[in-house]
């Protein structure tokens, strides 16, 4: 009888260690195995989430199986894999079949996704404050009042949710800063600009002249050559931003009687540089003034390919006026 009981016990420990086994090998196997998720999508892991709340937020999303013990198995092998209070905040994006096992790693990464903001050339201070405060996923208000324009560095940045807009706008700044600390000491001997500030000015003029990166260092050689010459620059941007300076645009063209009002900004009526830019140039443009095109060009018009016609004369800018005239009358019975 005793044999008979002592058999009894080693088949009940042989069967639960058999079933034991099988429920690892099965939890093993569903961790590893392709998931359900059948879009790409992102699921954000808010700070301070613990692993039942980061499975339910995988669970709704669709990234893990949402089931009881789809769920029990992701937190058991989480644990086990000793990265429970390794999985960070942010936002991760899974891709379609992604396991279980793929999904713990993605998470402990820190690869959050990150976000982008262009800022395009040739903006006022308050219209980039305008993209900052519409950006998705940052928090925060952007500066009251908003930093100077000429300060801020157009180019694309990155950004994950959670940071503040402050902070974008500060790297904004120090991009800035550190275009100019590169740029600088690289300028042309000679020029008829003494600081850093000076070339701002300068360089955001150029920005609002020409779209074109080719022709920046010739247009920025005109405004060097009159600078040198002490003649007016006489750049309608000026004249708009002086007008405008909250977007420096009209919507339409220039009057004469503008053109004639004295603005601190109107460069057909003051000599040199205006006080301040008049958008915020990027770095080719800032580039150009510090090292122009070697020209004798004190002239430049629209030539109708989106370009500009350059002339070291007023007779032969006269010309090119006349061209230009020409091109907008036939456009105009179109």
């Amino acid at each position: 009888m005793k044999r008979v009981l002592l058999a009894l016990v080693l088949l009940v420990i042989l069967a639960g260690a058999g079933l034991a086994y099988g429920l690892y090998w099965f939890a093993g196997e569903t961790f590893t195995a392709r998931g359900p998720l059948e879009e790409p999508v992102i699921v954000e892991v808010p700070k301070g989430s613990g692993l039942a709340r980061i499975t339910e937020n995988l669970a709704d999303a669709g990234v893990i199986a949402d089931r009881d013990v789809s769920k029990l198995i992701f937190k058991l092998k989480v644990r086990e894999s000793g990265k429970a209070a390794s999985l960070h905040a942010g936002e991760f994006q899974f891709e379609p079949g992604v396991s279980m096992a793929e999904v713990t790693e993605i998470l402990a990464s820190g690869k959050v996704v990150a976000r982008f903001l262009t800022v395009a050339e040739g903006l006022t201070s308050p219209e980039v404050m305008a993209l900052v405060s519409k950006a998705e996923a940052l928090t925060g208000a952007v500066p009251d009042p908003p930093p100077p324009t000429g300060t801020l560095l157009p180019e694309t940045y990155h950004y994950t949710r959670g940071d503040s807009r402050a902070d974008v706008v500060a790297r904004m700044e120090q991009s800035m800063d550190k275009a100019l600390e590169d740029l600088w000491p690289t300028r042309a001997e000679d020029l008829p600009i003494d600081t850093p500030e000076e070339a701002v000015i300068l360089a955001s003029i150029v920005e609002k002249e020409t779209a074109l990166a080719s022709e920046r260092p010739r247009v920025a050689a005109v405004f060097v050559n009159r600078l040198r010459r002490g003649m007016r620059l006489q750049s309608d941007p000026t004249v708009i931003y002086g007008l405008d300076p909250e977007d420096g645009d009209l919507g339409r063209p220039l009057r004469k009687s503008e053109l004639e009002r004295e603005t601190a900004y109107n460069t057909y009526v003051i000599g040199g540089l205006p006080p301040g830019p008049i958008a915020n140039p990027g770095r080719e443009s800032l580039a150009a003034v510090l090292n122009p095109a070697e020209t004798d060009d004190l002239y430049f018009v629209a030539d109708g390919t989106g370009g500009h016609a350059f002339a070291k004369t007023l007779r032969e800018h006269n010309r090119n006026v006349a061209n230009w005239r020409r091109i907008e009358r036939q456009r105009a019975g179109e």
